[in-house]
């Protein structure tokens, strides 16, 4: 299957990073270059570095991205960024892409194991490497698997369900999405099965296990706002609440000021923000998108610009008013 990807809210991330033609970009999750190809169009002397951790993904992107001179992919997973930035000398970028989640190459081929809706071995690698949805399944005691499915999938019935895939295992290994898929409807009541998607939530749970999304998600933050140039901005789109919560606690803490007590008089911390806010509240999909591109609807986009550098063992600042 061809690698199909319809960037989204592609021009709100254009305006979000607020592209410079002499600028250094990462576009931590290439997919189908979509977002990457926008961003080479718009640079002259500038630089576009494009890293995914799917091997089908970097392929396409160096097909995609070979017209544009300034555009280098790299197969590594965003978190290790700054290990790609150092192999090419690069200190410091003006801006960072990371659009996260689930690609719709990844959901459609069958193979890759994502989807509940197709039979296919039970996968869900993202680089195609190491443990697999398959091996927790089968392997994890029922407490782990509840935890999983309750933690990342907010998924009500986690106990029953993880319950039932332990009984089923013990008679056989299960190997396919559509298994797994019948045990996790047939653990709910009727009323939850009728919903649109009852198995949404476990698959995403599981998934996100696999991949280390989460773990992922905050070490790549942290690595891509250390990487920016003051001034350079981190653009996040995020499609479920887990993903979008840690985006907006982590901005807030790199947008805070004074961490004093509320009843000291001056501020003696010295602590101020490191960066600001480029939109106040996420940004969505306009209507015409929604229209256009379903897989849309959930999508959030977060902007943060980085002030300044981080001082870890500067001097202890001087006191001043709350105020200043």
């Amino acid at each position: 299957m061809e690698f199909q990807h319809i960037p989204v809210m592609l021009h709100e991330c254009m305006d979000g990073l607020n592209i410079r033609a002499d600028g250094i970009y990462v576009d931590g999750t290439a997919g189908g270059a979509g977002h990457s190809s926008e961003i080479a169009r718009r640079l002259t002397t500038g630089r576009l570095l494009a890293l995914d951790q799917d091997p089908d993904a970097v392929q396409t992107a160096r097909e995609r991205l070979s017209v544009f001179p300034n555009a280098e992919v790299v197969h590594i997973n965003f978190r290790n960024m700054r290990q790609a930035l150092d192999a090419r000398g690069i200190a410091r970028v003006d801006g960072v892409l990371l659009d996260l989640g689930i690609s719709s190459y990844q959901l459609d081929t069958a193979e890759r194991g994502f989807s509940y809706l197709k039979d296919a071995p039970l996968d869900m690698r993202m680089s195609k490497e190491g443990t697999s949805a398959r091996d927790l399944v089968n392997n994890l005691p029922a407490g782990e698997l509840s935890r999983i499915l309750r933690e990342f999938g907010e998924e009500r019935y986690a106990g029953r369900i993880a319950q039932n895939i332990v009984r089923r295992r013990a008679e056989k290994p299960i190997e396919t999405t559509l298994e797994l898929a019948e045990i996790v409807k047939s653990s709910m009541p009727a009323a939850a099965r009728r919903e649109k998607n009852p198995c949404k939530r476990s698959f995403q749970a599981l998934r996100i296990a696999v991949n280390s999304e989460l773990d992922a998600l905050s070490q790549g933050i942290d690595a891509a706002f250390d990487a920016l140039s003051p001034g350079g901005r981190l653009a996040i789109i995020t499609f479920h609440s887990l993903e979008d919560r840690m985006v907006k606690q982590k901005f807030a803490a790199l947008c805070k000021g004074c961490i004093c007590p509320p009843d000291f008089p001056v501020c003696v911390c010295g602590h101020t923000p490191e960066g600001r806010l480029v939109y106040r509240k996420p940004v969505l999909p306009s209507a015409a998108e929604l229209e256009q591109n379903r897989r849309s609807q959930s999508a959030k986009l977060r902007v943060i610009e980085k002030i300044k550098d981080r001082e870890p063992n500067g001097p202890f600042p001087m006191e001043f008013d709350r105020e200043g």
